[in-house]
């Protein structure tokens, strides 16, 4: 499919789960108790990814909750801006928006501290009230571990899942928060009850761990392979990305950036997943375009308004290419 070339008449992109309001330090290196200034981004890691999407020209969509107050108002303004349709982000008046804050030590080191209090809206999404033709109609549905982690958000993204079939792209982000949770081993339960419905699956080392009992790279894609996954993607970090469809694997290896904040990388990676997904490209392409999108990330301050387009993607792999 070329860009915004969707399943009939359906979304190249739906993403569900957690969206709220970053507050980033405008000082690095200091911490928050020293910091004078902030700037105000969207945020979020699956509204991320329907960003990043949209900014390589696939229509793309969010289904997640705000609170009913300015910040939410915020949210749709800026999914708006960034050419997200944001029909599937509903308030609820007794909660706020959440807000999150990050300490910026470059560059490895971004503590984050997320006000989600008493509980986030987007863990109040209702299986009822989803669109389960705009589920099954989407080129790519993509979840969250997050959106496992408490209810009804977890029976919704269950039923989500269970309504689509496993037809199409389907993609569970393994997003694995230890603060959202009681414990690693009730993630890994939820998880496992989500990757049966799921076709890829996406994460780090640590979230790999998580999901499957698994720290060592093609021990965890065999694993989420047996756990029904088609295409396993393990993120390495410095040692770059592991990618398996069963049949071939590949690795491919980081590019070098300056890092000023490394959050909202992972979300550049996944919006430019699914940009190549939906484009058909062989695996060892698909993981140079994403581990560029998230280089490119890795290297400014935001999250969201960071996501690069398809065009300055392909400029640092060229520079790549030259550079070798």
């Amino acid at each position: 499919m070329g860009p915004g070339d969707g399943r009939g008449d359906g979304l190249d992109v739906l993403t569900m789960g957690r969206i709220g309001v970053d507050v980033y330090p405008l000082q690095t290196g200091v911490s928050l108790r020293e910091v004078q200034t902030f700037g105000k981004y969207l945020g979020g890691s699956a509204t991320n990814v329907a960003v990043a999407a949209a900014r390589h020209g696939r229509r793309s969509a969010v289904v997640s909750r705000t609170g009913q107050d300015p910040f939410g108002e915020f949210i749709h303004d800026a999914l708006r801006g960034f050419g997200v349709d944001d029909r599937y982000v509903t308030p609820v008046p007794h909660l706020p928006t959440p807000v999150t804050f990050c300490e910026i030590f470059p560059p490895d080191d971004f503590p984050l501290y997320f006000y989600r209090f008493p509980k986030a809206p987007d863990l109040e999404i209702h299986a009822h009230e989803l669109d389960m033709d705009a589920v099954r109609a989407a080129g790519v549905f993509w979840v969250t571990g997050t959106g496992l982690s408490q209810e009804p958000s977890r029976d919704a993204t269950l039923t989500a899942l269970r309504a689509r079939g496993k037809d199409g792209i389907t993609v569970l982000d393994l997003d694995y928060r230890p603060m959202f949770w009681e414990s690693r081993e009730a993630a890994r339960a939820a998880m496992r009850e989500a990757l049966p419905h799921v076709t890829v699956a996406v994460g780090n080392l640590d979230e790999c761990d998580t999901a499957v009992g698994v720290r060592e790279p093609y021990a965890a894609a065999t694993a989420l392979h047996a756990a029904g996954v088609e295409l396993a993607v393990v993120k390495q970090g410095p040692a770059g990305v592991l990618a398996s469809d069963r049949s071939t694997q590949v690795e491919v290896p980081p590019v070098p950036v300056e890092v000023v904040n490394g959050l909202g990388a992972g979300d550049a990676f996944g919006g430019a997943l699914c940009h190549a997904l939906l484009s058909g490209w062989d695996l060892e392409r698909a993981m140079r375009f994403c581990n560029a999108a998230g280089a490119i990330v890795a290297g400014r301050l935001a999250c969201a308004e960071a996501m690069p387009t398809t065009d300055e993607v392909d400029e640092v792999l060229r520079e790549a290419v030259g550079a070798g």
